[in-house]
């Protein structure tokens, strides 16, 4: 897959553009100004792969808790300013790694160059988010609502502004509900600059709209090589939003990460709880960070051959299941033991695997 060339922004430890993998980011649901259950909600994530965190920065205190929440946490944190340059600044003297803000919403010229003077001597990059539902009311009526085409023109004001002052260690977001709107203003914008662009459909929904509307979006925008980093924005524990921004990348062959599940429709001649399976089953995948391909089969007569790309699997057949790795069939499991007969022989084979690696040829 050809993806956008794009220029290098360095965000603590983390590369982004310059064909980098697609980096997954979340942003917290916790006041930030409570450490503790900041600090534990950004572990959670991190531990599901989450590669770079956004938090609210709301007053000074919640500035001020970044320098700690920072001490428990090992992936890069993007403070995420509203209109107040003097919260920009001390996150950054708080050691954020990168800032969320756009400099024509922060006043007058000396406070946009203060905020450009310390990220410029903290190597911190700024990403300029434009999102649909808080357009310029002089924009959208120059363009009779909210358009591609104005969404473009108020990055690139955004963009103009801190070019003007010679800073272009930047990203690009352009944001909106609607799956066509985001599309079309991330492609028109592809062609214009070379900045690496954070991809997202925002407000997408509830965990289950959410997913569909976010796989659709970021999933046209990534298959046409757009897209540095990604947010999968959902009413739901964060959490979900990593896992499913890593279904969307592997769906696309863009990143290997845990577990994937191939499991059939069902037919009149499944005779074992498939569905129920299938769903314990891919609960406990979800906890398995090497890539595996695991599938759950409904039936003896095609199970086992049309998963045979499968590292391993079950295929039901009368209250019984068929253990198989690679579409040979090993032994047979009762359905009552399915689920936990599966998962010890995946991480059986995950060891495996591993001591493999370790071997010298």
């Amino acid at each position: 897959m050809m993806r956008r060339r794009t220029r290098v922004v360095k965000l603590g430890g983390l590369l982004i553009g310059g064909g980098h993998p697609v980096s997954v980011q979340s942003m917290t649901s916790t006041d930030t100004r409570d450490i503790a259950k900041t600090v534990a909600q950004i572990q959670a994530l991190e531990k599901a792969g989450c590669e770079l965190i956004r938090v609210a920065v709301v007053d000074q205190e919640a500035a001020q808790a970044i320098a700690e929440i920072k001490k428990h946490i090992t992936i890069p944190l993007v403070a995420d300013i509203h209109f107040d340059y003097r919260l920009a600044l001390l996150s950054i003297a708080s050691g954020c790694d990168g800032l969320r803000l756009n400099p024509g919403n922060i006043g007058a010229a000396y406070k946009v160059q203060e905020v450009v003077r310390a990220c410029r001597d903290r190597g911190i990059p700024i990403r300029i988010g434009v999102n649909a539902g808080s357009l310029d009311k002089i924009i959208a009526q120059k363009y009779g609502g909210t358009t591609a085409h104005a969404l473009v023109e108020s990055a690139l004001a955004h963009v103009n502004i801190l070019e003007a002052m010679n800073f272009d260690n930047l990203k690009i977001s352009l944001k909106a509900s609607s799956v066509q709107l985001t599309v079309e203003a991330y492609r028109l914008i592809s062609e214009m600059v070379d900045y690496p662009l954070h991809i997202g459909i925002t407000e997408a929904g509830t965990m289950e709209r959410g997913l569909i509307k976010s796989s659709l979006g970021l999933g046209i925008l990534l298959a046409e090589g757009i897209g540095d980093t990604m947010r999968v924005s959902l009413t739901a524990d964060p959490v979900n939003e990593v896992w499913t921004a890593y279904e969307i990348l592997r769906a696309l062959g863009l990143r290997q990460r845990g577990a994937e599940l191939i499991s059939c429709p069902t037919c009149g001649r499944c005779e074992i709880d498939l569905i129920k399976t299938a769903r314990q089953i891919d609960q406990r995948l979800r906890e398995i960070a090497a890539p595996i391909k695991v599938a759950v089969m409904g039936c003896v007569v095609n199970g086992p051959g049309e998963a045979r790309e499968a590292d391993i699997g079950v295929a039901g057949g009368k209250e019984v299941g068929l253990l198989f790795k690679k579409g040979e069939v090993i032994r047979k499991i009762p359905e009552s033991q399915l689920t936990e007969a599966l998962l010890a022989e995946i991480i059986a084979l995950l060891e495996q695997n591993e001591e493999s690696a370790k071997s010298p040829e």
